[in-house]
């Protein structure tokens, strides 16, 4: 995979492309990650890259030529366009489905903004997707550019020591992920469920499908509307959500 990402603080991304699994991943040439500034593809003398916006108003918008310029200086096959991500706050929530998504993809182009907005044609004329990181507004596109790329390089192939990690996670499944435990099985006075250390992988899976059902069901119960469940797993829950609803009372 090739992500290329366009901004105006390009040295933002040198620890984030060198480090830990980003960085594993660049050196095994499964993905080739560059931080590009687009003010060099600015065509005025003073190398600007953003200007008033039209009928007034605070701030400066990005200006649409170098943005442009330089996404169609990046399209290296004719005919094949890259997938182009807008880092917007009012683009589509991030998700781990959208990730996924992603991940299936050969090129993508990230651009990081700053100042007041876009102008409307980058938007409109050159984009594929506009993504949101959450319901907040940050100095730049840079962070949540950094957010996409961590969660989309981390599912290609070869990248995770452990190929099931990424299968099992928080959002893969559509819930939440079960506890997790290590040695020692017993640290002052907590013992680790003993069904952990039984040996018997069936009932620990079972144990584990559930532990994830009622973390769900207690952290983030929309979650559970896009969930399959089988009539048994309805009935658990129901039950669990009775037994919550007395405690709390």
């Amino acid at each position: 995979m090739r992500i290329d990402v366009l901004t105006l603080f390009p040295e933002m991304f040198d620890g984030v492309f060198n480090a830990s699994i980003l960085g594993k991943a660049k050196d095994k040439g499964i993905v080739s990650l560059e931080a590009i500034n687009f003010r060099n593809y600015s065509n005025n003398k003073h190398n600007t890259v953003d200007d008033y916006p039209y009928g007034g108003g605070g701030g400066m918008v990005l200006k649409p030529e170098p943005v442009f310029a330089a996404v169609e200086d990046l399209q290296t096959e004719p005919g094949k366009k890259p997938r182009v991500i807008l880092m917007c706050p009012q683009g589509a929530p991030f998700t781990q489905r959208k990730a996924e998504e992603l991940a299936g993809e050969e090129h993508l182009v990230l651009i990081c903004g700053h100042y007041e907005g876009y102008d409307e044609r980058i938007r409109k004329h050159l984009v594929t997707d506009e993504i949101s990181v959450g319901d907040y507004v940050l100095t730049g596109g840079e962070i949540p550019a950094m957010t996409v790329i961590d969660s989309v390089v981390r599912l290609l192939p070869g990248v995770l020591g452990n190929e099931t990690s990424a299968v099992t996670d928080s959002y893969s499944t559509g819930l939440l992920e079960h506890p997790h435990y290590t040695r020692p099985p017993e640290f002052r006075g907590l013992r680790v469920p003993d069904i952990l250390v039984s040996g018997h992988h069936a009932k620990i899976e079972t144990w584990r499908r559930e532990q994830s059902l009622l973390r769900t069901l207690q952290r983030r119960p929309d979650l559970l509307e896009g969930v399959e469940l089988t009539n048994k797993e309805r009935q658990w829950l129901k039950g669990m959500e009775a037994s919550m609803k007395e405690s709390q009372q």
